[in-house]
C-alpha cells in the first residue's frame, strides 16, 4: 500500500506485482471508488486490500482504465462482494463485454483469465467524473490499447496513467503487433501527458513517481527505437506474453507449455506477420530459451517455471 507524497489524501495506492495491475481505492465523503481491479487469480488478494481499508464502508465504483486481463480481471470478484457497486468502463468495447466476446476481447487470443463481469455505465471522454470528492478528467490514451483512458486531477496534477506512461516506458502496442500502425498514437498520449504537467504519476504497473519529464523522455527514446524495428517489439511481446503467464502458473510441465503456446492465437498471428519463416514451436522454444539465459525462468526436459 502507498500514500506517497503529493497524492491526494484520499487516494491510497495498491502496488501489485506486474500480473495484477495497481489498485487505486479513492475514498470520497459518500463514495469509495476502486480504479483497475488486477488479475483474475490475485482477485482474493484485491478483495482483502479493498476490505481491509475499507472497513465497514462499501465500495461503490469499480472502473477500468481498459479492459486488458490484469486490469480487470477482479471485477468479477469485486461484484460478488459488493453487489450494489456500479461498474464503469472506458467506450468502445461496451458491445462486446455485453456478449461476452473473449476473442474480441483479447483474454482467449493472449492465453489469458478474465471472469465475466457486468457493466454500468460508460467513462465519458472529454467529462469529469468524481472520485474521492476530487473531480477527474477523463482522457483518451491509445496506442498500447485502442480504448484505454487515463484520468488526471487538476488540482493536486494527479496522473492514473494506466498502462500509456510508466517510470520505466510503456505498455506493449498492441495494435501494432496486428498491423494496425499505433505507435504514433502512443507518441500523441506522450505528448498529452506532457501537456497535462502532472507533478505525480500513479502508473499501471511499478511505483508512483514525479520525476515525469525524465519518465516521458525514456518513453520517447523507447518509441523510438521500436518504431525504427518492429520486429525487435514483436518478439519482446511473445517474451512479455510468456512471462505473464509463467507468473501466472508458476510451474508446468513441458507437454502442457507447448499446448499452451500452440493454443493462444496471438502467438500465431505474430508469428505470421514478424516470424514467417519459423514454426510456431521454433518461436516458442526459442523465445522461451531467451527467457531463461535473462534469467526470467527456468526450464529442462520436464518442466518449464518462472523464475
Amino acid at each position: 500500500m502507498s500514500a506517497a507524497a503529493g497524492l491526494p489524501a484520499q487516494l491510497q495506492v495498491f502496488e501489485r506485482g506486474w500480473l495484477s495491475s495497481n489498485n487505486i481505492l479513492l475514498v470520497g465523503r459518500d463514495e469509495t471508488a476502486l480504479v483497475d481491479t488486477g488479475y483474475a487469480t490475485h482477485c482474493s488478494q484485491t478483495l482483502a486490500l479493498v476490505e481491509a481499508a475499507l472497513g465497514d464502508r462499501p465500495l461503490d465504483l469499480v472502473l477500468n482504465t481498459h479492459l486488458h486481463s490484469d486490469h480487470c480481471g477482479g471485477n468479477a470478484a469485486l461484484q460478488r462482494r459488493y453487489p450494489m457497486a456500479r461498474t464503469f468502463i472506458p467506450p468502445g468495447e461496451a458491445s462486446l463485454v455485453q456478449i461476452w466476446d473473449e476473442d474480441a476481447l483479447s483474454y482467449r487470443a493472449t492465453g489469458q483469465q478474465c471472469p465475466r463481469f457486468r457493466f454500468d455505465g460508460l467513462l465519458a471522454l472529454g467529462r469529469d467524473v468524481v472520485l474521492g470528492d476530487l473531480a477527474w478528467q477523463v482522457h483518451a490514451a491509445p496506442g498500447h490499447d485502442p480504448h484505454s483512458i487515463i484520468l488526471f486531477e487538476p488540482g493536486s496534477r494527479t496522473l492514473i496513467s494506466a498502462d500509456a506512461l510508466w517510470e520505466n516506458g510503456f505498455g506493449i502496442v498492441f495494435p501494432e503487433l496486428a498491423g494496425e500502425p499505433s505507435f504514433d498514437e502512443v507518441a500523441a498520449t506522450l505528448d498529452l501527458i506532457e501537456a497535462l504537467d502532472p507533478v505525480c504519476v500513479i502508473p499501471g504497473h511499478g511505483g508512483v513517481f514525479s520525476e515525469v519529464a525524465e519518465a516521458l523522455s525514456l518513453a520517447r527514446r523507447r518509441l523510438e527505437a521500436l518504431s525504427r524495428d518492429p520486429v525487435k517489439h514483436a518478439r519482446h511481446a511473445l517474451k512479455v506474453l510468456m512471462k505473464f503467464k509463467l507468473l501466472e502458473l508458476q510451474t508446468t510441465s513441458v507437454d502442457e507449455w507447448k499446448n499452451w503456446a500452440r493454443s493462444t492465437p496471438y502467438f500465431d498471428v505474430i508469428r505470421a506477420r514478424f516470424f514467417a519463416s519459423s514454426s510456431l514451436d521454433e518461436l516458442s522454444a526459442e523465445v522461451l530459451a531467451e527467457l531463461v539465459k535473462a534469467g526470467a525462468a527456468l526450464a529442462d526436459e520436464t518442466e518449464v517455471q518462472n523464475k
